[in-house]
């Protein structure tokens, strides 16, 4: 039985050791159609450094003996095209560059310089070893080492040079979000060493008898690139095109093709479908869309997809937990990064728009420098680029955003109640609201939950002058249930139905004992609202109740437990319906 690759980006081992590999290989034929000079931009953990491993193997000249061990079996082995195998290929993975400020320099220089030694180690038989009288065997500037490189091949007939960049903008966004954007600014702008080894990456791809032929880079967004090359004007960015949108991460056939395999090799429990488990693992790892003309095809985390089949081939049950470490990890880096300001402004309510709404609408922008990052239009393509927000359809030109999945939602979350706590705006003890909700699931003690909320809003006078209506609330009160554990919620706006504000799902695959499902429906009245339209809301909430208790899902979904139906009033911070049905 083929080995399942979980934390594995290594291709020839991969195909030497026969491990379990989604063949993407069909994509170099596509990519040899575009333009030389290519960028592609994917969120953290989607399996870039994998398919730059793959495309390493495939043209350099290193790997020409092998060929038919590599991809014999795969597409391209069958479909080879003219450039396999033609190039010394040389490769660089950023995020091996410390992002301490004191020490980033040396390490960039050093990081660079010994890969250039190793590559010219390497291919010397082809070099010719007059490339030591050109490039010093004790150089330390990796920009004045690429150059002289770049002119040496240049006046040779040694094969170009195919260059490979792995997480170009690791360290860079690291600085950016640890050391604030003046320090950022000076390593990335002026003559600093970044922009100086780009502008010569760049000046080896446009003279005559060029030096590199192809180009390859990765990075998680497109800030980096725009400050090192005053716009990213040294390529081509294939990151929206509609044939690129599935060359990462892996499509619901491909995640059912492997799990079948799986079963088929009695690998998983004997009670457990190929189906059962694309449905537990859905709702948390799919739905990543990357171009508005590809909205019908959606995307798995691939590394949350082995991670999750990991746990079953070996303990024969999902993990504990259904978020990678792994994973929370980047996102905890990007939560710095999103750089959710200390007044609560314009991009935290943003993040809270779309929790408690869904969506948001933004032109995408492909290019933008980080002193621009927090305007809105910016701020909301980073968090598409870092795989927070999806495409998930258009809207009069717009692309309409929203979050992918349950593992994204978890996240922000965490960043709204931390922008909460870091605003001083309203900060409520988890500890004392996570032992009410589990009181909630297993004793169907639900009011002194939403009691308690509403206490703390009323106590916390700072939160009052911020509350401006229904999804205020509703925002506030999702982001705090979000971080407990015991229910999977799902808001109204992925019913698509239109229900009510959400579905507190128990989470009977970790938490078997739950006794007690609930629906929530919560509305909001101004301060000086009258009886009836208190009692006009409530009306409202009990029909919005009555549609959703027939809801497939729900029936799917609750299993053994009892379903209650819940109605919240609020007029303005105070709560004055609470009742159950």
């Amino acid at each position: 039985m083929k080995a399942l690759p979980y934390g594995i980006s290594d291709f020839p081992r991969i195909m030497r050791e026969d491990y379990y590999y989604v063949d993407k290989t069909r994509f170099i034929e596509a990519l040899e159609r575009q333009p030389p000079y290519l960028f592609l931009i994917r969120p953290r953990r989607f399996g870039k450094s994998l398919f730059l491993a793959m495309l390493e193997a495939y043209y350099s000249i290193d790997y020409a003996d092998r060929f038919e061990e590599l991809f014999g079996k795969l597409y391209i082995g069958q479909h080879p095209t003219k450039w396999h195998n033609r190039y010394m290929v040389l490769r660089f993975n950023f995020s091996a560059i410390s992002s301490k400020l004191e020490d980033v320099e040396k390490s960039f220089c050093e990081y660079c310089c010994m890969v250039m030694k190793n590559f010219i180690l390497k291919y010397e038989r082809l070099l010719g070893s007059d490339i030591w009288k050109v490039v010093k065997p004790d150089e330390t500037n990796p920009r004045q080492m690429l150059a002289a490189l770049k002119e040496y091949i240049s006046r040779t007939d040694c094969p170009r040079i195919y260059l490979l960049i792995d997480e170009y903008d690791n360290f860079t966004n690291t600085i950016l979000s640890s050391y604030g954007q003046e320090r950022y600014r000076e390593k990335t702008h002026g003559e600093g060493f970044i922009r100086g080894f780009f502008n010569n990456i760049k000046e080896s791809t446009s003279n005559a008898g060029a030096a590199v032929e192809r180009l390859f880079i990765t990075g998680v967004s497109p800030i980096t690139m725009d400050d090192v090359t005053s716009g990213f004007n040294i390529g081509t960015n294939i990151s929206m095109l509609p044939q690129f949108n599935s060359i990462i991460g892996f499509s619901e056939d491909e995640v059912r093709e492997m799990i079948t395999y799986y079963k088929d090799e009695d690998a998983l429990p004997e009670d457990v479908t190929v189906e059962g488990l694309l449905e537990i693992m859905k709702p948390w790892y799919d739905n990543y869309c990357f171009s508005e003309d590809r909205l019908e095809e959606r995307m798995y985390n691939s590394d949350m997809t082995l991670y999750f089949l990991n746990s079953y081939l070996q303990l024969g049950k999902a993990p504990k937990m259904m978020v990678d470490n792994n994973i929370r990890t980047d996102y905890n880096k990007l939560r710095h990064l999103v750089q959710i300001d200390k007044t609560f402004g314009a991009n935290a309510s943003i993040i809270q728009q779309i929790v408690a709404e869904g969506s948001t609408t933004a032109q995408i922008s492909t290019s933008f420098p980080a002193e621009k990052m927090t305007d809105t239009e910016n701020f909301k393509s980073l968090l598409f680029y870092f795989g927070m927000l999806s495409i998930q359809g258009t809207d009069f030109g717009s692309a309409v955003l929203g979050i992918p999945n349950l593992t994204v939602r978890e996240q922000l979350y965490t960043y709204l109640v931390e922008a909460y706590r870091e605003a001083n705006m309203f900060d409520l003890d988890l500890s004392s609201f996570s032992g009410l909700v589990k009181k909630m699931a297993l004793r169907g003690e639900w009011e002194p939950v939403f009691r308690f909320f509403a206490g703390e809003l009323e106590r916390q006078s700072a939160i009052r002058e911020f509350i401006e209506g229904e999804a205020h609330v509703k925002g506030f009160l999702l982001a705090y249930l979000g971080l407990t554990q015991g229910y999977v919620l799902f808001p109204e706006h992925e019913s698509s139905k239109g229900y009510a504000d959400f579905y507190m799902m128990p989470d009977l695959l970790h938490q078997p004992e739950i006794a007690y499902s609930y629906i929530v429906e919560v509305k909001y009245a101004r301060r000086d609202a009258s009886e009836a339209d208190i009692a006009l809301l409530k009306q409202e909430a009990a029909e919005q109740l009555k549609r959703y208790a027939a809801d497939e899902k729900v029936l799917r979904t609750k299993g053994h437990t009892e379903l209650g139906f819940i109605t919240l009033v609020f007029k303005g911070w105070e709560l004055v319906v609470a009742e159950k049905s």
